[in-house]
């Protein structure tokens, strides 16, 4: 093994071992600030606080409080503000595309049985998808589309449909389920970094200003949170088909992960309900039963 091939696999591991750590750390915060938003109690009559709670932890009880106004100017210096996380998961997942991908993009992403294409034309493809991606789900998110749920909900699960079918007839099955994740996972972190992270720190400043901030931001910031939120289980699910080849070189496999989106979105959507002690169990045995039947189908009809 020459001195290049070490190096790089080296990279390969460390890049794999810090992109799997920041998930964590990302998807947990996540988790825990949604929980946190739901589970508060809102019936309180005050002018400065919008939702209280109580948390233990590791033998010590924590008063939480969700402000309506921002805190004392000496807080503001000393927020913290959970933002590298996300950045860090995507630096971390850019790197190994490249690395590992593009790198091989003639082994890992060009399937001649798929379609003939060139390396270099497999990459731009790929490049494209994520940018274009992006500025598709954002400009839907900024449209009045976003203010019929249902209407947005469906959009947003015809062009995953579609999306998905189309990878797959342009690169090889375990690049183009991989890239269904990519796609979704690029759109969280510039969820973070182009909305999210921009309207706290106007927040801030307008803050610093003793200036009442910008309600709108903040609702804003929170929606693309919740997409991020929902989002979670299919991406961690795409993240691990490497594990899976039964699902990602199934004939159909397209239509798999689809369903597999729609199953976890409806998982999520239960824990989401009960941390604002609203029980759906309904939903989380439709989810499991639907899993069921997805694998039996799978079972049934193999390629």
């Amino acid at each position: 093994m020459d001195i290049l091939t070490y190096t790089i696999k080296w990279s390969e591991v460390i890049l794999r071992w810090a992109h799997v750590l920041f998930a964590i750390l990302w998807v947990g915060n996540s988790f825990l600030f949604n929980y946190l938003d739901n589970k508060l109690n809102k019936k309180i009559t005050s002018k400065d606080i919008d939702g209280e709670g109580y948390l233990m932890h590791s033998g010590f009880f924590y008063k939480l409080s969700r402000l309506k106004t921002s805190p004392d100017s000496i807080y503001l210096k000393q927020l913290v503000i959970f933002k590298w996380q996300s950045y860090l998961t995507f630096v971390t997942g850019i790197l190994l595309l490249f690395v590992i991908y593009y790198y091989n993009a003639g082994v890992l992403m060009v399937d001649k049985r798929v379609l003939v294409i060139s390396p270099t034309s497999a990459i731009l493809y790929s490049v494209l998808s994520l940018v274009i991606s992006w500025f598709i789900y954002d400009f839907l998110c900024k449209s009045d589309l976003i203010k019929n749920e249902f209407l947005f909900l469906t959009t947003m699960l015809i062009l995953l449909t579609v999306l998905t079918f189309g990878l797959t007839k342009i690169f090889g099955p375990k690049f183009a389920i991989l890239s269904v994740g990519l796609i979704i996972g690029s759109n969280m972190f510039a969820n973070v970094f182009t909305v999210i992270i921009p309207n706290q720190m106007n927040i801030i400043n307008s803050s610093k200003r003793s200036k009442k901030f910008d309600m709108s931001l903040s609702l804003a910031a929170k929606q693309r949170s919740i997409h991020n939120n929902y989002s979670t289980f299919l991406v961690l699910f795409i993240m691990l088909s490497g594990h899976s080849s039964f699902l990602v070189y199934h004939k159909y496999n397209w239509a798999i992960f689809v369903l597999i989106g729609i199953i976890s979105v409806l998982a999520r959507h239960y824990f989401n309900l009960r941390g604002r002690n609203i029980h759906r169990l309904h939903y989380l045995v439709a989810s499991i039963v639907a899993l069921i039947i997805l694998a039996a189908i799978i079972f049934i009809f193999k390629n």
